[in-house]
């Protein structure tokens, strides 16, 4: 079929047949259609497929892959119904092969560090960038779910780029105490007074769900303070506050971290976003008692849940302030030797990274949840003399885009 004239010829709705190029940030691969670029979703690189327009932007449409005319090797059957155009948003990725999911990650990160990082084709053969899966498989580890509810008090998730409920009858990717909930609408469950569910099954053994309307708990089943095991301790905390949701990432993420920065004893740490601790005891446990670690957290939540878990550790000092303010009110001073930097999705951003190069550290370990973030923060510290060293990519979340890096940057020599 002939393709559409790019502009105000291709529509909303609209099919067009194109083929797929190489992978990009949100889940999408980029084609272009008479020069115009069409960012598709449900493709993969070198398939030839019709894909209907979703939206339509100045430079840039959006699309769904309806048909696909030459299917990649790596393509697979999706294994949940849901994971479909016009479905639900939540997985990116399940039409593609496990192993070649890990390349797509892999892909974007180096796309990524060269564009905004700023990394040369050198510097990208040196750091060798890779993603590594984490055990149990695919499908059944998500250990947080929060379920939007629709205007039939059902509870489901939502499309891609949308606050459109899709009532489900189970989500694949949860963890299988999820899955055994009476949460979805094939067991009846009705949520008249929610505007969202929220469901945890601990590491710790505990599942518990959680009515929400306007952020507050309007109904609790299970317990409220939940348990997870990681780093070789037990944890306690709200069951609406933060924890990695894959049951192996908070050990994976500590271990990556020790490999890279190598406390000492004696040493001063710094634990930046802390939330409820978990690298803080990680590294309290390396310096030793001769040692100190400060951790820095914002969230009253996760300032609590760290307190409370770090008891029994003396030498850990926790700051409740945003990392910011905390540097700007001399609350965290420095010098120090080692530094865990665990930002939200938007980054550290260039003043903390330049408090962070002022204070001196030997190196610094970078936990990042969004590529593009940490591709900005590199090219902040390169701009300071500094250098990524290396980058591990991990697949705390299969079947969707995301990925989690974890970096070490290291001063000049």
């Amino acid at each position: 079929m002939a393709e559409p004239v790019a502009g105000p010829g291709l529509a909303e709705a609209e099919r067009v047949e194109l083929t797929v190029g190489a992978v990009a940030p949100g889940g999408h691969c980029v084609a272009r259609v008479d020069g115009q670029v069409v960012f598709v979703r449900h493709a993969l690189p070198g398939e030839r497929v019709v894909a209907e327009v979703t939206e339509v932007h100045r430079g840039f449409v959006r699309a769904d892959a309806v048909t696909v005319l030459e299917a990649s090797p790596d393509r697979v059957e999706a294994p949940c119904p849901y994971a479909r155009p016009g479905r639900c948003g939540g997985c990116d990725l399940q039409h593609v092969a496990p192993p070649a999911q890990l390349e797509w990650k892999a892909a974007v990160v180096r796309e990524q560090l060269t564009r905004l990082g700023g990394l040369d084709d050198a510097e990208l053969d040196l750091l060798d960038v890779r993603v590594e899966a984490l055990p149990g498989g695919p499908l059944g580890w998500r250990s947080r779910v929060r379920y939007a509810v629709d205007a039939a008090d059902r509870a489901g998730l939502l499309k891609h780029r949308s606050h459109e409920v899709v009532p489900i009858d189970r989500c694949l990717i949860a963890h299988p105490a999820i899955q055994r909930l009476p949460v979805l609408p094939p067991s009846g469950a009705r949520w008249p007074d929610a505007e969202a569910v929220e469901t945890v099954a601990s590491s710790g053994g505990d599942v518990t769900v959680t009515a929400v309307a306007e952020g507050v708990a309007t109904e609790v089943e299970g317990p409220a303070v939940v348990r997870e095991v990681a780093a070789g301790r037990e944890w306690t905390l709200p069951a609406t506050a933060f924890w990695q949701v894959h049951p192996a990432a908070a050990d994976t993420l500590v271990g990556a971290v020790l490999e890279l920065v190598d406390p000492r004893p004696g040493e001063t740490a710094w634990d930046l976003y802390g939330g409820a601790g978990l690298f803080a005891a990680a590294l309290a446990g390396r310096v030793g008692d001769a040692g100190r670690v400060t951790l820095v957290e914002a969230s009253a939540q996760g300032v609590a849940a760290a307190r409370e878990n770090l008891r029994d550790l003396p030498r850990v000092e926790v700051v409740a302030a945003r990392v910011e303010t905390a540097f700007a009110r001399r609350r965290v001073t420095g010098p120090v030797d080692v530094v865990v930097l665990d930002p939200p999705r938007t980054g550290a951003g260039a003043r903390v990274v330049r408090e962070l190069v002022a204070a001196r550290p030997r190196a610094v370990a970078y936990v990042a949840c969004d590529p593009a973030a940490f591709a900005r923060d590199v090219r902040t510290f390169a701009g300071l003399g500094w250098r990524l060293a290396a980058v591990r990519g991990f697949d705390l979340f299969p079947m969707t885009q995301h990925v989690e890096l974890v970096g070490l940057l290291l001063p000049p020599d």
